[in-house]
């Protein structure tokens, strides 16, 4: 037993000691910088709590904490709906099972810098050929307004992220009991009753997973941001990822977009974990 610890700990330390490096005495110490001047060489000042009255007084910043929300929770949704279906679907049985969780999957392989270029390419280019072609309007543009911009970054990302999320709802519907399922279609129970009282209950803690990834998800996304729309038109389509760089990076504020990042944190991690608690807390009265 002793030993078995002992090489526990060892294949342990490396990912203890990368973590606690790349993570959390950064964090640490971004924190502590969040209530300096810091200008990523040197803090001469402390400021207390000003960097955190500052950017709750900022339209900017509260502007890119309400659209990152609005896209977290249709993105969230969307996802897992679609996820859902894609999963329902490739556990049929149908011979091109394989293929379809292949083509369903490969999106997600992507690199999210390239997907933004190529929906950019189909939204722009091929969106106004349609145009010109069919005379709707609506397609003309279709990057240049918040609302469209909004629907462009949405279709991006379920579009990459749903054959993901479907891997994890496959590997609950495969655990199944094919018993229960055969005794409810002898009792007379139709698709709908079958999956709302046996497949739902089932894979409950997949939902519980996958919304847990994909509101983390929503939240964190940068690439796709970037590439996509570069937070345009006039910054209305900034996330709060591409909003921190940005006062770091391009205005040079290192301590103000650490306090940002602080708070976007502390969003992140409460939105988490309370999605978390309340699907456990489902499970269970299932």
């Amino acid at each position: 037993m002793k030993n078995r610890s002992l090489a526990f700990w060892l294949f342990l330390t490396p990912v203890i000691l990368g973590l606690g490096i790349v993570v959390v005495i950064p964090f640490i110490y971004g924190f502590i910088y969040s209530f300096t001047n810091w200008n990523g060489l040197t803090a001469t000042e402390f400021l207390g709590f000003q960097n955190y009255i500052n950017l709750f007084q900022e339209d900017e910043f509260m502007q890119s904490i309400w659209f990152t929300i609005k896209f977290a929770v249709v993105t969230v949704l969307l996802l897992n709906v679609f996820g859902m279906a894609l999963a329902l679907i490739v556990t049929r049985n149908i011979k091109s099972n394989n293929l379809l969780r292949t083509v369903f999957f490969m999106p997600n392989l992507i690199g999210g810098l390239i997907l933004g270029f190529i929906w950019q390419f189909i939204f722009i280019s091929v969106f106004g050929d349609i145009a010109n072609l069919t005379g709707i309007e609506g397609l003309n543009g279709w990057l240049s307004t918040t609302n469209t911009g909004f629907w462009g970054l949405v279709i991006l990302t379920a579009w990459q992220m749903a054959g993901y999320i479907m891997i994890i709802y496959i590997a609950y519907l495969e655990n199944i009991p094919k018993d229960l399922i055969e005794a409810a279609k002898i009792d007379g129970a139709s698709s709908f009753q079958r999956f709302k009282n046996i497949t739902f209950p089932l894979v409950a803690p997949a939902f519980t997973i996958s919304m847990f990834l994909t509101l983390s998800m929503s939240f964190k996304i940068y690439d796709q941001n970037l590439s996509l729309t570069n937070g345009g038109p006039f910054n209305s389509t900034q996330m709060v990822s591409m909003e921190i760089v940005r006062t770091a990076f391009s205005d040079n504020q290192m301590a103000y977009a650490q306090a940002k990042a602080v708070i976007f944190f502390l969003i992140v991690a409460v939105v988490a974990l309370t999605q978390v608690y309340y699907n456990k807390k489902r499970e269970v009265e299932m």
